[in-house]
């Protein structure tokens, strides 16, 4: 499902129009963004848990030209489904 599907799906499930389920899906992306700088975690009880975590640094190889090379450590978002969500999906 694409973003404009997803709105399309907002739109006719609240009774919405287009551009206010357009609007309510980014400002909740928008929040789920700042849960995460802020806090480092976002849980939406049934659902999941966005969270932010540290890659730490390390050595690797460059595939095509076998050079070694340095990855720098970085935070990465990442997300675990909640029990509705895995129930839902069986």
């Amino acid at each position: 499902m694409t973003k404009t599907e997803l709105v399309d799906f907002i739109a006719a499930k609240a009774g919405l129009t287009k551009a206010d389920a357009g609007r309510a899906l980014d400002a909740t992306l928008e929040g789920i963004v700042a849960g995460l700088k802020k806090d480092g975690k976002v849980a939406l009880v049934g659902f999941g848990t966005f969270s932010a975590k540290t890659r730490a640094e390390r050595n690797g190889i460059n595939p095509l030209t076998k050079e070694p090379l340095h990855i720098p450590a970085k935070t990465v978002a990442s997300f675990k489904a909640g029990s509705k969500l895995k129930d839902s999906l069986n």
